[in-house]
């Protein structure tokens, strides 16, 4: 900075990709029928009832809250390990509840002490804000599906690996095989693994025990992890299976040593669940009726728009679980997103998701019933 220039204060981070998206919502919204917005995965179903009581119920929280997580939370956490997940035995203590899992996903790698030279390796489409983190701490986001194609000068830098599976926005899986190839290659470098599972209730196909299917595998999960948690964390919210996006309702879990310091620091940061939120998660990881219900109406809408999307000529790929339908047109990524809107419909650009998303789009199954159907005849009032 030059003598006599004015200080300036922030971070410098990359503008906010979704703010992008105001013009083609200004088209969308002027179609005649109005607009469906299938673009940002915001659950639009009512949180259950037991939830919502439960969060009423807690709502005398005159004291602070703890931020390791009150006990009952954490066992109700390590039981749904142990029943969803195929975690068994997952001791309370190496358990945190977060705000949400995209403040953990942001503020890990500085949490974890990484800085300038280190190296944070994400998948090559992948969610934004695991790139934001790296930036936050100082350290150098790589985009790669495999760390054995890094250059052994960037191997070597390694500390911390994002797995995002179900991904978003892909919905790709990686099965218990392909899951223990990346935490054999990691522990191989001293790294972190970090596994991103927000999406593993909404498997779909040989993904959805519902149907015949197996569910999807947790980094946990001792097939993939040998027994042990060592270096290894997983990353949940409960956003999307239990319709809770607006109680920032999320946890992490595994390496005894790694959880102990973040919750240290998290405790000097004031970075704390809200009590009444840690009961609401609680008793929302007791029940999965309401998670098989929420799924069954992804599952019909899911059913309904990837045939319209194919009918007006796109190709899906991946889309193997999650709440999003990864989807080309062989477009440009731009002239797909306005040639939606000017059919009312909203949907994500791929290029959000790094430079391998070009061409691509991504449509989320959150909007209502009556919503998907209005998408559905619109697309197929284009395939005649």
């Amino acid at each position: 900075m030059a003598a006599g220039e004015p200080r300036t204060f922030g971070l410098h981070l990359p503008d906010y990709p979704w703010d992008a998206m105001a013009p083609y919502q200004d088209i969308a919204a002027q179609h005649p029928g109005g607009m469906v917005n299938l673009s940002i995965g915001t659950p639009v179903d009512p949180t259950p009832e037991l939830i919502q009581a439960a969060l009423a119920a807690a709502a005398d929280a005159h004291g602070y809250p703890t931020t390791h997580g009150t006990p009952a939370l954490r066992e109700a956490i390590s039981a749904w390990f142990a029943r969803r997940r195929g975690v068994p035995g997952l001791d309370p203590k190496d358990i945190l509840p977060t705000v949400g899992s995209k403040e953990l996903v942001a503020w890990l790698p500085l949490l974890l002490g990484l800085g300038e030279g280190d190296v944070v390796v994400r998948p090559a489409v992948a969610y934004p804000t695991y790139d934001v983190g790296a930036h936050l701490a100082g350290a150098t986001a790589v985009a790669s599906d495999s760390l054995a194609d890094l250059p052994e000068e960037v191997r070597a830098r390694v500390r911390l690996v994002w797995i995002n599976s179900p991904g978003n926005p892909t919905g790709e899986v990686l099965d218990v095989d392909g899951l223990r190839a990346i935490v054999d290659d990691a522990r191989s470098l001293g790294a972190v693994v970090a596994s991103d599972e927000c999406y593993g209730e909404l498997g779909w196909g040989p993904w959805d025990p519902a149907e015949g299917g197996e569910p999807v595998p947790s980094i946990l999960d001792p097939r993939v992890s040998g027994g042990s948690h060592e270096l290894l964390l997983a990353v949940y919210s409960l956003s999307k299976q239990s319709n809770l996006a607006g109680y920032r309702a999320a946890f992490t879990a595994g390496d005894p040593a790694i959880v102990a310091s973040l919750v240290n620091s998290r405790k000097h940061a004031g970075m704390i669940v809200p009590y009444p939120v840690q009961e609401a998660m609680r008793v929302a990881l007791g029940d999965d009726a309401h998670v098989a219900g929420q799924k069954d109406l992804y599952r019909r809408r899911r059913a309904l728009l990837v045939p319209a999307l194919e009918d007006a000529g796109f190709t899906i790929r991946g889309s193997a679980a999650g709440l999003y339908l990864w989807a080309s047109n062989g477009k440009p990524t731009w002239d797909t997103i306005g040639w939606l809107a000017g059919l009312g419909i909203l949907a994500g650009p791929g290029t959000f998701y790094g430079d391998a998303g070009e061409g691509f789009i991504r449509v989320a199954l959150t909007g209502s019933d009556e919503r998907i159907e209005a998408a559905v005849a619109r697309l197929a009032a284009t395939a005649r």
